[in-house]
């Protein structure tokens, strides 16, 4: 099996290795293709609720600016709303936003900038900053990527514990920030903790994944999110568990968190936005909420409003609340719910191509080429459909566009070898059976390229075997080669063609011999009676044939037709780059022997034991014989077709009676009685040959001399001929 498609494996892998090479060597070309597959994957499964409740949103909306002011609002607003959520026991609050100046609002700033000392003046900085040192607050921050002038080289405080495992020396897959974008001091030294709330969109701008963690100055530092979740549980270590490809996950308490080697989590978005329980901001600050809302939870205020630009593209949405991606990450992670993309996956994808080629490659090459674009279709939907489950139900993140990718490529370049494959098999095919099977078979044996009809097998055929009787005294009359070839031609073309109208293949031309079958290729229904048939329409051509060889004084011509049918082995047989469609077997030898016989039993057409038992048709028989051939043990019985049924004559039934008479004596060895019904008919005037008469007067002569116990009948013929 191997080996015989071992061409196709070749072109399977060497397509399996270039697709390989462009994922693994040039993974940015075609990222965003299946990236937006995989968004298109996301809206399909459509909206999810979020699997707990923990994260609740405090939301700047438009509801808010229009009852407290437009933003930047006055830090003791902000202040006030700190209070009023620890009033209510939140767990955690983590502010997405950054206060990066100082309150222009601010009393104490305003009369200082008007230079006017007055004592006990409102400081919204302080007071903010003392909210902040007062209740479970983490403020936000961000860092910068670009090293750019004037950015701030200041480190934010950080209260978590990092451990890393198994890291190599002198390696840092962490993303790495060249600078920050920090609260003022006296918030950032009044909180107790705070997370960077970084969105880095991919090459497309959408978000789909976050960094947990960055590097800066050689420290390592939490995201919002993390932070608000270590928190929340009450611990102080996160661990960094590394593999010999980057790192492999995150610990924080009992949660395990899966990222990719750079520490990024790839989200697995519940939703458009507002899937998170959103509270305004002007509820909080009026104390007109359900506190069992927020009871407990992780709170995160943050904006929905346009005119704060705190909007970015997800898989779900063009414009989606920053805050609310901050949300999805802790829901993912309290749940356990992750997209796994792990380095090990990669290997997975590149099988998964492999794989597909192979397996593209081999079933286009064994369908009919109308099937194959339903098959590339129907195994593009079987492996979106594949994706998509695992992506959903069990984690993991398969690339989408190099599957399909493969699919389609090894299914147009199998359809193209294919194409050009079957223009070759039908050359070979119109260049081997041109000359011996009829058009309709030619086409019937093109349509069927795929049904490996010319596959080597066992197979039942009628045998046909033809002869011209002392061609060699013909070839000595006419000494011209040309003239003895046109001569030869006279006689061969329309007994070729009488096979061949009756759906024979002609197997070969050995001199004045023809060789010819039924049932292979293709099957032939009546196979036997199509060879009987056959050779009975060429005798009747050949006594037309005859009258015209007369009148050109050319000599007669007399054939001797063998017929047998039996199993064969039938298939393309040669050497490599030089082979011919034929037939091979013991039955094949049986049926040139029953040919040869015709001359000792003066018929023109003798068929076996087997070929008449199959005959369906009603023809005109007579025994002939039952008989051993050289090279054969088992005897078999042979009879000579004489016409087909219709034709039969009163003077003709009358001998065939008297003939079956003589030779049921003969059997039962009253070789006497035998003997005088055979001279009888060789003395009569008798439509058919009376040599068989002579064979058996000779017999009994034979065996009333030389008598025979148990007798059995057969006659053993120990020559070929």
């Amino acid at each position: 099996m191997l080996r015989k498609n071992y061409k196709f494996i070749i072109i399977a892998l060497l397509i399996s290795s270039f697709i390989s090479s462009v994922y693994i060597y040039v993974p940015k070309l075609p990222s965003s293709i299946d990236s937006r597959l995989r968004d298109f994957m996301f809206n399909l499964r459509g909206e999810i609720k979020p699997k707990n409740d923990s994260v609740v949103i405090v939301d700047i909306d438009e509801k808010s600016l229009q009852n407290l002011g437009q933003w930047p609002w006055p830090r003791d607003i902000l202040s006030k709303i700190l209070y009023n959520l620890t009033k209510a026991e939140v767990a955690v609050i983590g502010l997405d936003i950054v206060f990066a100046e100082e309150d222009r609002t601010s009393p104490h700033k305003i009369l200082k900038k008007l230079e006017i000392q007055k004592e006990n003046i409102p400081n919204f900085d302080l007071e903010f900053a003392q909210a902040i040192a007062n209740t479970p607050t983490i403020l936000g921050y961000q860092f910068e990527f670009t090293d750019k002038k004037f950015i701030n080289k200041n480190a934010p405080s950080i209260q978590t514990i990092f451990i890393e495992k198994n890291k190599k020396m002198g390696k840092n897959y962490l993303i790495t920030a060249q600078g920050t974008i920090l609260n003022i001091p006296i918030l950032q030294d009044n909180s107790y903790s705070s997370g960077f709330f970084n969105n880095i969109p991919d090459d497309t701008g959408i978000i789909r994944s976050i960094p947990l963690i960055i590097s800066y100055e050689d420290e390592i530092y939490p995201s919002l999110s993390l932070e608000a979740l270590r928190i929340g549980l009450g611990v102080s270590k996160i661990y960094i568990n590394y593999d010999e490809n980057g790192i492999a996950n995150l610990q924080v308490g009992d949660f395990i968190i899966p990222t990719d080697r750079h520490g990024r989590l790839l989200i697995n978005f519940r939703g458009k936005e507002k899937t998170f329980k959103y509270i305004s901001a002007f509820d909080i600050y009026n104390d007109s909420f359900d506190k069992e809302d927020i009871t407990n939870k992780i709170v995160l205020i943050g904006t929905s409003a346009a005119a704060l630009m705190d909007l970015r593209a997800t898989p779900f949405e063009s414009v989606f609340p920053g805050v609310e991606i901050h949300a999805n990450a802790i829901d993912n992670i309290i749940a356990q719910d992750f997209l796994y993309k792990a380095s090990w996956i990669e290997g997975l994808n590149i099988i998964i191509i492999f794989i597909l080629s192979i397996f593209t490659f081999f079933m286009i090459k064994k369908m009919p080429i109308w099937l194959t674009p339903f098959f590339i279709l129907g195994l593009i939907f079987a492996v979106c459909y594949s994706i998509y489950y695992l992506l959903f139900n069990v984690g993991i993140v398969l690339n989408i566009l190099f599957p399909l990718f493969t699919i389609v490529t090894n299914g147009i370049i199998s359809l193209l070898i294919g194409y050009f494959y079957e223009i070759k098999r039908k050359e070979e095919i119109k260049n081997k059976f041109a000359s011996k099977v009829s058009k309709n078979v030619m086409e019937e044996l093109i349509k069927d390229l795929d049904n490996n009809k010319l596959q080597a097998q066992n197979k039942e055929v009628s045998i046909f075997f033809s002869d011209i009787r002392g061609f060699t005294n013909i070839s000595e009359k006419i000494d011209k080669p040309d003239l003895l070839v046109k001569y030869l031609n006279q006689y061969m073309t329309p007994m070729s063609e009488i096979i061949i109208k009756n759906n024979g293949t002609i197997d070969k031309y050995i001199g004045d011999s023809i060789m010819a079958y039924w049932n292979a290729p293709f099957d032939i229904d009546n196979h036997a009676d199509k060879a009987v048939i056959s050779a009975l329409e060429q005798l009747e051509e050949l006594k037309k044939l005859n009258i015209i060889l007369k009148n050109l004084n050319q000599p007669k011509i007399d054939i001797g037709i063998g017929i047998t049918t039996g199993i064969v082995t039938v298939g393309e047989i040669g050497s490599i780059g030089r082979s011919d469609y034929t037939i091979i077997g013991d039955n094949v030898n049986l049926g040139s022997r029953i040919e040869s016989l015709c001359k000792f039993y003066g018929c023109n057409l003798i068929i076996s034991e087997n070929t008449k038992e199959q005959l369906k048709e009603k023809y005109i028989f007579r025994y002939l014989d039952f008989i051993k051939v050289k090279g054969k043990d088992i005897p078999i019985k042979i009879w000579e077709v004489i016409s087909l049924e219709n034709n039969k004559t009163k003077e003709l039934f009358k001998e065939l009676e008297k003939y079956n008479q003589a030779i049921i004596l003969y059997k039962n060895s009253n070789f006497k009685e035998a003997m005088i019904i055979f001279e009888e008919l060789k003395n009569s005037k008798s439509p058919l040959s009376k040599e068989i008469y002579e064979i058996y007067i000779n017999r009994c002569n034979e065996f009333i001399l030389n008598p025979i116990l148990d007798f059995d009948y057969i006659y053993e013929h120990n020559s070929k001929n």
